[in-house]
């Protein structure tokens, strides 16, 4: 059974820095590319970064690039977002997803991505 599980969300002044974590298990991890997506409030799921199963290809949404980081750590089956220079706009609860193992390719659709986890909370206050 496929678990994953996002920490390190909070609450931050604009400007600030924060790191999510999402740790997997259950799953073939070194094998299945990862996403990351956001929920605001009254607002559909969006994409907001992706990274392939080996770390050496990754997408970000247009909105983050230049300020979020996404990485792997396959030994730790682990991955991370750095969020820098966050805004109000950024306060959401952010998902750790994953693909089916083997998938070749990274998504921005969260159609593509059956494994999902809780969520961790991000307020970014003005």
């Amino acid at each position: 059974q496929a678990r994953l599980v996002e920490s390190g969300g909070g609450l931050v002044q604009a400007g600030g820095s924060l790191r999510l974590f999402c740790a997997a298990s259950g799953l073939s991890f070194s094998t299945s590319s990862m996403g990351w997506f956001r929920q605001a409030p009254g607002k559909e799921r969006e994409f907001v970064a992706a990274i392939s199963r080996t770390g050496g290809n990754t997408d970000y949404s247009d909105s983050v690039k230049g300020r979020f980081t996404i990485s792997r750590d396959s030994a730790k089956n682990a991955v991370s977002l750095q969020m820098n220079s966050l805004k109000p706009e950024d306060t959401a609860v952010y998902f750790c997803a994953a693909r089916v193992p083997f998938t070749l390719t990274i998504s921005r659709s969260r159609h593509e991505y059956p494994y999902w986890g809780q969520g961790t909370q991000v307020t970014v206050s003005s």
